[in-house]
């Protein structure tokens, strides 16, 4: 029967019809007023709400709570506590208290905290977002919430972002006054996260260490066909990845995600989903609901879900592309350019800010993004490179150089597509083409940050862009506060072409991937910050430190912790990885080989005992592997000791540069070595399943 779906979307969240079902009016309109207003929610509004909160989620089911929250591992963390409460005679009800959707007490200390927590030190504190709606998952209420220590430092993900989304909100609307439209009370950032990932079997999974400890293959030489002929992306899906995509898309939308499209990506057995646009802070929190759910819902369907960035070599990796705009409470988009975006004052403000924020904080763009896993994507020929720049397309270039020019735009006609067959329907073209190779690209009414890793929280990169474009639009208001409204255009017109010039090294409309654009990103002074150490040195730069301190999004403490944090999870990820595979060479590979020239021994021995047939091939290619042999267990045994002196080192920045320079180039030259023998190994003494295997047996 097929699924209705208007009456199951969000039949499992405590949204606003919900809320107005089951509050009191005043309760409601307290309420509402918090979400939009920002404003403080006292414990009487709480404690109704918690009630209704209560008979809502038994009604459906719910037999437990729990603060679900984001602490700084990338997961999502939480603690479950009945709604009993024993009222003596063997006897319990069903209570819920205001106290108790405001506030719980995980363990502090056995989360990152980059030195803000300590062990003993074990208090820490969730508090409520109301902003982000409640939901039921597995017969538990879930309450998002935020996470901070006993002494009030931020310890999680959402903090930051709903302090980055206050400062855009307020640095937005206030210029947004100041040209004139008064009727602006506040500014959301907005986001869409297309999710890529790979679904492979499960029992291929289980066979493989380097997939169960890494979440990607650490041995593995390519099979015969990857992707080059181009034959997965769009295909037809396979009857069993439909029917996972169609359970994840029922149960998405009941928890009140609007999960929108659904398509076979460029690699074998990868796929995307993507969402319609959220407020940022719902969409972060949903990113990280779908994650789980494709995991869960995978395993239904004897599958695994890799969200790993690289899981396999020699084929694309998986991304998440962040759809940011900004959208005011009146319901505009600030960067919807309109039918003439020439003169579109309010719009090319907005942009120019834009520009100037990524030009000056492209660092942190790229730090944003960092992380063992994802630097194996950025660079190759399926990710942007490690270069931030910004893709504009054609209109938009010739607006901004009109504009620094002093010359009339004229306005393009939007031309008529014509595809060369009668039948087919005419219609208009976009004025400008898409750009893939482009790290931060222009998409029509948003920005596509392309960098994101599969795996990631979507939270860190757009505190980076909430933060650096309120920055931007604070100076630009300081620049125009004194301008009289007659000339508040012109005014406009020269801060536009001044800001245009200063900033356009960081447009580039074409080839991403290509030589010649490193080269001429040198000559034009960008980052180039190839590596996750390499890149997180600026996180603590004055300049970096002066942006997130003005704004209050994170203390010098915050920032200090959260270096660490990241410094320490590269260097843990890559230690995990040094071990696994030096445990899958010595337990499973080498033993492989091993028994293989067992059998090429006694092929010889037995041709040579009756005296039938040559011997020189088998001897050939004997010879070859035990040279082979040899030179894997010298590597091996190098990339031990390596990882057992990185071990001692204790500066996480200097253990975590060690681990770039020697652990990974140590782990390549292993994998190089046990590729090239892979294919000799007969499939029924190869100890784990090869590419061809994991990646056309689905």
């Amino acid at each position: 029967m097929a699924t209705k779906v208007p009456e199951t979307y969000g039949s499992l969240v405590f949204n606003d019809k919900v809320m107005r079902d089951k509050l009191p009016k005043d309760v409601y309109k307290a309420l509402k007023k918090t979400i939009e207003n920002n404003t403080h929610l006292e414990l009487d509004v709480a404690n109704s709400v918690a009630v209704a909160m209560k008979e809502w989620a038994v009604e459906n089911g719910a037999t437990h709570f729990t603060h679900w929250f984001q602490p700084m591992t990338g997961y999502t963390a939480e603690k479950h506590d009945s709604f009993i409460t024993p009222v003596g005679n063997g006897e319990v009800i069903m209570d819920f208290s205001g106290k108790e959707l405001v506030k719980g007490e995980p363990d502090a200390s056995s989360f990152p905290s980059g030195g803000l927590r300590a062990t003993f030190e074990a208090r820490g504190y969730t508090a409520w977002d109301p902003t982000s709606p409640a939901f039921i998952k597995d017969g538990t209420l879930c309450i998002p919430t935020a996470f901070c220590s006993y002494s009030g430092e931020a310890l999680d993900k959402k903090t930051p972002l709903l302090r980055s989304m206050e400062a855009l909100s307020k640095s937005a609307t206030r210029i947004i006054n100041l040209l004139g439209n008064t009727e602006v009370t506040g500014v959301l950032s907005t986001v869409g996260s297309e999710q890529e990932y790979f679904l492979i079997n499960k029992e291929d999974y289980k066979k493989r260490k380097d997939l169960i400890f890494t979440g990607r293959t650490l041995l593995g030489a390519m099979p015969p066909k990857g992707q080059e002929m181009e034959d997965h992306y769009f295909g037809a899906l396979r009857p069993r990845v439909a029917a996972f995509m169609h359970e994840l898309d029922e149960e998405l939308w009941k928890l009140g995600i609007p999960a929108k499209t659904k398509h076979n990506e460029v690699a074998p057995c990868q796929h995307e989903l993507a969402p319609v646009f959220e407020t940022a802070n719902v969409a972060v929190d949903h990113n990280q609901l779908t994650m789980e759910m494709m995991r869960r819902i995978a395993d239904k369907h004897g599958f695994r879900c890799l969200l790993h960035e690289k899981p396999f070599e020699g084929i694309n990796g998986s991304g998440k592309h962040n759809n940011w705009s900004m959208t005011t409470n009146t319901g505009d988009n600030l960067l919807e350019p309109g039918k003439t975006p020439a003169e579109n004052t309010q719009f090319l403000l907005f942009l120019a800010a834009i520009i100037k924020a990524v030009d000056e904080y492209a660092d942190l763009m790229r730090i944003s993004v960092a992380s063992a896993g994802n630097d194996h994507r950025l660079g190759a020929n399926e990710a942007p490179p490690a270069i931030v720049s910004i893709f504009l397309g054609d209109e938009l270039t010739e607006v901004i150089e009109a504009i620094e020019n002093d010359t009339l735009f004229k306005n393009s006609k939007k031309e008529q597509m014509n595809a060369g067959a009668v039948v087919l329907p005419h219609f208009f073209k976009d004025t400008t083409d898409r750009n893939r190779t482009s790290p931060f690209a222009f998409t029509g009414n948003k920005f596509e940050f392309r960098m994101l890793g599969s795996a990631l929280s979507v939270a860190g990169p757009n505190v980076v862009l909430n933060t650096a474009v309120a920055d931007e639009l604070d100076i630009f208001y300081e620049e125009l506060k004194s301008v009289s409204a007659d000339e508040m255009e012109n005014a406009v017109h020269e801060l536009v072409k001044k800001t245009i010039m200063a900033h356009k090294r960081i447009i580039f409309n074409g080839n991403g991937y290509s030589d010649e654009w490193v080269e001429e990103a040198e000559k034009r002074g960008l980052y180039n910050l190839r590596s996750t150490p390499e890149a997180l040195k600026e996180w603590i730069s004055e300049k970096n430190v002066n942006l997130f301190t003005k704004h209050a999004i994170f203390t010098k403490n915050e920032i200090d912790s959260r270096y660490d944090i990241l410094l320490e999870g590269y260097s843990k990820t890559l230690h995990i990885e040094s071990e696994t595979l030096f445990d899958m060479v010595n337990k499973e590979f080498l033993p492989a080989v091993m028994q293989f020239e067992e059998r090429l021994t006694s092929s010889i021995s037995a041709k040579k005992a009756i005296g039938v047939g040559s011997t020189k091939t088998e001897e050939k290619m004997l010879s070859e592997i035990s040279d082979k042999y040899d030179e894997i267990f010298e590597l091996v045994s190098k990339l031990k000791a390596d990882t057992l002196k990185a071990e001692e080192i204790e500066a996480q920045d200097d253990k975590a540069i060690y681990y770039m320079e020697t652990i990974i180039p140590d782990m390549d030259a292993v994998r190089v070595i046990a590729d090239s023998i892979e294919g000799y190994i007969p499939e029924d003494i190869r100890p784990y399943p090869d590419y061809s295997k994991i990646l056309f047996y689905v």
